[in-house]
């Protein structure tokens, strides 16, 4: 079980390791340009994890039903949950693109500065928006072709498309920055090309495997297939699991956007400081993410073939990797963190002021790695309900702490206040993954002895 669950984890782990690493080197790249850049880059990208993030049940819901379709060879049903993925993935990209202007305004109301930074950050970071925005279609779609390659136990595929849409990425920010020297337009354009390149591999990848899959073979797409997988009956499944994943995404979203929000109203330089601590939490989350997509796939699979003896021993084995992994984490962080720093930014003072709460860096792994595992496991079984409910309580925690803190301190110093929000952000990781554990017994365990 562990060479299966390695086997699984690794290239979904270099698969998620890409994204972070393409973030640290967007932030590189315009960490040397000036501190408003920096931040202008954490505003952008948070508006798109707010867009995007809400819609992550393309990916999650898609990979959990596929996944119990495949342990029970159901192959059909598994073609169906990938049509109604992507045909919700483009619907929703081409309302984005029709919206981007009032989500652009709605931006710059939730993304707010400190007034007597003037406009110069917000002005970046929708110049990036402008432009990135038409990669919607690329990025929703890719996110339903790679949730579908998870549940078919193949994660090799999206590995592949990963690299290669992030290779593409890196270089062409590099050439457009460096060189032609677009700037933060350069950037987000990068995005654009490598994120169609990467839908083009995946439409290719999955034409191949429908062709040399012999259990899949026999399928040919048109207009009486995609009317069978949109009928309401059979999307009815699917709007279920994924209506609680996107309640569930809309929530983790919230917390996000509300500290990218929050800092910025403290200065612009908390703003550069906690988006540059958050690159070690996305590069941690990433690595977790790796086993929890491996949770996915085998949950799912053991769920649908009714093997419970395999579902047990994959859970308990995911949760020991989670508490290695946990621990590596902590030590390199705690050696090396200062370190990293240097990659991100040479602006001394951002350096300087982002040392003071390097403690919250190592409270990372420890406090985040059980929600990470665990909305894979609770995915893998579409336990989709529990998994929303402890979400619910763990974003109304976050808030509540946040609020009842700065209201206790008052008129406190900008370094208590952002500390406030570490607290706050700590204990809704904690409570989101102590909350499923309790119901892992009824919720995962259940769906095989109900």
């Amino acid at each position: 079980m562990n060479r299966r669950i390695l086997g699984l984890a690794l290239p979904n782990i270099v698969t998620n390791i890409t994204v972070p690493l393409l973030g640290m080197v967007d932030m590189a790249i315009v960490g040397h340009l000036s501190g408003a850049h920096v931040s202008a880059i954490v505003v952008g990208s948070s508006i798109f994890n707010l867009i995007y993030w809400n819609f992550g049940f393309l990916r999650m819901g898609t990979s959990g039903l596929t996944a119990q379709a495949f342990g029970a060879e159901r192959w059909n049903e598994s073609l169906k949950t990938l049509i109604q993925a992507c045909t919700i993935a483009l619907a929703i990209a081409l309302l984005i693109i029709v919206l981007q202007w009032p989500l652009a305004e709605a931006s710059k109301v939730i993304f707010r500065s400190d007034p007597s930074n003037g406009p110069g950050v917000m002005d970046l970071a929708l110049t990036y928006f402008f432009v990135r925005v038409w990669a919607a279609p690329a990025t929703l779609g890719l996110y339903a072709i790679k949730g579908w390659f998870i549940g078919m136990q193949d994660s090799k595929t999206p590995m592949w498309i990963a690299i290669a849409l992030n290779c593409v990425n890196i270089l062409a920010s590099l050439l457009f920055v460096m060189v032609f020297h677009w700037d933060i337009f350069g950037v987000a354009l990068g995005t654009v090309i490598a994120n169609y390149t990467g839908l083009a591999l995946g439409l290719f990848f999955l034409h191949r495997k429908l062709h040399r899959d012999h259990n899949l073979s026999s399928f040919h797409f048109n207009l009486s297939t995609l009317s069978n997988a949109l009928h309401w009956k059979d999307m009815r499944r699917f709007f279920k699991v994924n209506g609680d994943v996107f309640l569930r995404t809309v929530c983790l979203s919230a917390v996000f956007t509300f500290i990218t929000a929050a800092s910025g109203r403290i200065s612009e330089n908390i703003r550069a400081v906690d988006g540059i601590l958050m690159m070690f939490f996305t590069l941690f989350s990433y690595i977790m993410d790796g086993f929890a997509y491996a949770g996915e796939s085998l949950v799912g699979r053991h769920i649908g073939a009714r093997q419970l003896r395999h579902l047990k021993l994959a859970v308990r084995l995911l949760i020991a990797w989670g508490l290695a992994l946990t621990v590596l984490f902590t030590g390199l962080y705690a050696a090396f963190g200062n370190q990293f720093l240097h990659i991100f930014t040479d602006k001394q003072d951002v350096i300087a002021a982002t040392g003071e709460y390097m403690g919250w860096v190592l409270a990372i792994p420890i406090c985040g790695f059980a929600a990470f595992l665990f909305d894979g496991i609770f995915i893998g079984a579409t336990a989709t309900r529990t998994m929303r409910n402890a979400m619910f309580v763990a974003t109304g925690a976050f808030f509540a702490i946040y609020y009842g803190l700065k209201e206790y301190f008052g008129t406190a110093d900008i370094h208590t206040w952002n500390n406030i929000l570490w607290i706050a952000f700590m204990v809704f990781l904690t409570l989101r993954g102590l909350l499923q554990a309790v119901r892992v017994r009824r919720d995962v365990y259940g769906k095989i002895n109900g």
